[in-house]
């Protein structure tokens, strides 16, 4: 019968299909096992990043607060000059 060589490929032609689709897929399930590895490690390291820099941002405050404010006197309002200087409209 000539149909004979023509169903043998075909099935041979779809057990190769079959064997590679298997393989792809056992290499999409690695791929994606390790993307949520990598994406794990990256969350945990910018948390990490954001953690020091709150707590720099804390330090930093907390060193400015220590300093005694330096202001100038403002003039207008200097009632060591005997009386408030401000201008008035009257």
């Amino acid at each position: 019968m000539p149909s004979t060589p023509t169903l043998a490929l075909i099935a041979l032609g779809l057990v190769v299909v079959i064997v590679i689709a298997v393989r792809v897929l056992r290499s999409l399930r690695r791929l994606a096992r390790a993307r949520t590895l990598v994406g794990d490690g990256v969350g945990d390291g910018i948390g990490l990043l954001k953690a020091r820099r709150a707590a720099l941002k804390v330090a930093f405050a907390e060193r400015r607060r220590e300093q005694p404010a330096r202001t100038r006197a403002n003039p207008a309002y200097d009632r060591r000059g005997g009386g408030d200087r401000r201008i008035t409209n009257g």
